[in-house]
């Protein structure tokens, strides 16, 4: 078993390199994905690579909100709502924690909401909240607030629903949210992935009884009847997204294999294979992440000092 520090070290790292990993396949086709041996920061010669121009082991829009999070609870000490919100508008419009101040993919539901919080809309307002406003974009970063946090799992619960709101606002993104970020733990706790996964939604259920709106969404959206049976199919969806990424994650043994398998699923390919990549840095630790990949992942200047003070406030 990694150490504590190794893991959330992995965690943060799993869902960078996860991210720049599938920078270069977004938009493609399952079929267009190049086998596993073949995946790497810089795709096969021939390969139409995404985002051409953006360097390899670079970290999109999901690393650059995930470290905004980060961030600003490390300043705040909790979770700011508002604070999250100007960070992120400082992302769309200055480049803050974009690898070279280079800002590219942005989501519509993210756009939109940031658009709403720079005009004086308070953050806990903007995220969209219609039923077709449910894409990934506050399911990507949050896993820095499960790395961080010391409350109980009510309140982690609780503040992974809340950060959701300022760009996606929709209840079904907040539940997606909350219940990785109780997976996280779980892991954290030295639970198995698919013991972690079971008994995270277990603990939901508990926190959101029948009659709540969480719960219905929950049971009638995110895990259905026969819900297990649907293979995950790297969509922007946010329901696909956690259902994709939990499949790459607990049917691979390693991280190498977990990103992979994410990449290969094609489509949203840097923000499945980030949110996967941050449950299997947890798993494997830091180590676990091939040494190659976390010494090509550029923008270490903006990761390195942001990293060691969650490892300083987190692990004894």
């Amino acid at each position: 078993m990694p150490s504590r520090e190794e893991q959330i070290a992995g965690g943060i790292y799993g869902l960078l390199v996860g991210d720049a990993l599938g920078v270069p396949y977004e938009f493609h086709a399952p079929a267009r994905i190049p086998p596993p041996e073949d995946i790497d920061f810089q795709p096969p010669e021939g390969f139409q690579r995404a985002h051409d121009g953006v360097p390899p082991g670079t970290w999109s829009d999901d690393g650059a909100h995930a470290l905004c999070l980060l961030d600003s609870l490390l300043y705040h000490g909790r979770l700011d709502p508002e604070d999250l919100g100007r960070r992120l508008v400082n992302w769309l419009e200055w480049g803050y924690l974009a690898v070279d101040g280079q800002v590219f993919d942005v989501g519509i539901q993210t756009r939109t909401a940031l658009a709403l919080v720079h005009a004086g809309t308070p953050a806990l307002m903007a995220g969209p909240k219609d039923e077709r406003d449910n894409g990934n974009g506050s399911l990507m970063r949050v896993l820095p607030l499960a790395l961080w946090h010391s409350g109980n799992d009510a309140k982690l619960a609780s503040d992974a629903m809340t950060q959701s709101r300022v760009t996606h606002g929709h209840m079904r993104s907040q539940v997606c949210c909350a219940l990785y970020c109780l997976w996280a733990r779980r892991i954290l706790q030295g639970a198995r992935a698919s013991e972690a996964w079971t008994d995270a939604v277990e603990t939901f259920r508990n926190l959101y009884p029948e009659g709540f709106e969480a719960r219905t969404e929950l049971d009638t959206h995110v895990l259905p009847p026969g819900w297990e049976e649907i293979r995950g199919t790297g969509t922007g969806y946010v329901v696909d997204c956690l259902r994709s990424a939990r499949q790459c994650v607990v049917e691979h043994d390693t991280y190498e294999q977990g990103v992979k398998a994410a990449v290969r699923l094609g489509r949203d390919t840097d923000t499945t294979a980030a949110v996967a990549g941050g449950i299997a840095g947890l798993i494997h630790g830091v180590n676990g992440i091939p040494a190659r990949w976390r010494e090509s992942l550029r923008g270490g200047e903006l990761l390195h000092p942001m990293l060691q003070k969650l490892l300083k406030c987190t692990v004894s």
